[in-house]
């Protein structure tokens, strides 16, 4: 798969939800990972892909409110 492939496809709605869940089931491995261990690594690397899960959620949205047009990000 060509790299604009998988961009094109990040940039749908459906791309965005997967890639959010995604996402967000790393970070909360991540964080229990944290948890247990206490190395401040994986609290960086929690934080990291929460803020990645953010992003898409709020692109996903932006995607509702303006329907078909492209948000730019």
């Amino acid at each position: 798969m060509k790299v604009q492939t998988i961009k094109h496809w990040h940039n749908t709605k459906i791309g965005l939800t997967a890639f959010a869940v995604v996402e967000l089931a790393i970070a909360y491995g991540l964080a229990s990972l944290s948890i247990n261990s206490g190395n401040l690594w994986w609290y960086l690397l929690t934080i990291i892909f929460l803020f990645g899960t953010t992003q898409n959620i709020v692109r996903l949205i932006g995607k509702f409110i303006n329907g078909n047009k492209s948000t730019k990000a």
